[in-house]
């Protein structure tokens, strides 16, 4: 009977910690991917902002 109730024990707990771990390594996984998709967001930005400076330059230097 002690063996049972240790191995319940066991299982139990390998879930309740699996679980902890495994959503700690998720909310980790989310945060990194987040990360990226805001730095190519910026990136981005960057880019159509120079695009749009270079056109007004265009647009002044065929206006003179």
């Amino acid at each position: 009977m002690r063996s049972a109730r240790w191995g319940y024990f066991r299982i139990i707990t390998g879930t309740i910690i699996g679980g902890i771990f495994g959503f700690y390594v998720m909310h980790l996984a989310e945060l990194k991917y987040k990360e990226m998709w805001n730095e190519r967001l910026k990136k981005y930005e960057e880019e159509l902002n120079r695009k749009k400076i270079a056109e007004q330059s265009n647009e002044f230097q065929e206006s003179l």
